[in-house]
């Protein structure tokens, strides 16, 4: 009987390939395994992948899930994203909202609403800053 280098006993079987020919295997208490296999086995444990990170997320694709999330919460409409500000802990969007529609239009009542999100676009918080009449000029 032959041993390998573990100490664990083994038995040399001859296996038929399929093209016709035979290779020794050893058979040890875990199964049959081919001579260079262990040797790979160790290999594959070095060179395992690691994990990667997560991709960035554009400012295009947060500042779309900022304005559909606080659509989903409000239920009211949003007419477009006005601001986006990275900030140290994610994103600030500012997006604004009909809060009122009326006849005609530029009398409708507006609002501007601050959402925070996470660095990968997750929503943290909103708040309403300001509410205002469409057809108003701004005092800034």
């Amino acid at each position: 009987m032959a041993t390998e280098t573990s100490g664990t006993p083994a038995k040399k079987t001859a296996k038929r390939s399929t093209s016709g020919g035979t290779r020794a295997t050893r058979k040890t208490s875990s199964g049959t395994r081919g001579s260079s296999e262990s040797s790979d086995s160790s290999k594959r444990s070095q060179d395992a992948p690691r994990a990667q990170a997560r991709p960035r997320t554009s400012a295009s694709k947060i500042a779309s899930e900022a304005r559909s999330e606080l659509v989903a919460l409000t239920g009211k409409d949003a007419e477009g994203v006005t601001g986006l500000e990275k900030t140290e802990d994610g994103w600030l969007v500012r997006v604004e909202v009909v809060e009122l529609r009326r006849i005609p239009d530029t009398t409708d009542v507006l609002a501007l609403y601050e959402v925070q999100t996470d660095a990968h676009g997750a929503l943290e918080s909103y708040q309403r800053v300001r509410r205002y009449v469409r057809g108003v000029p701004d005092n800034d």
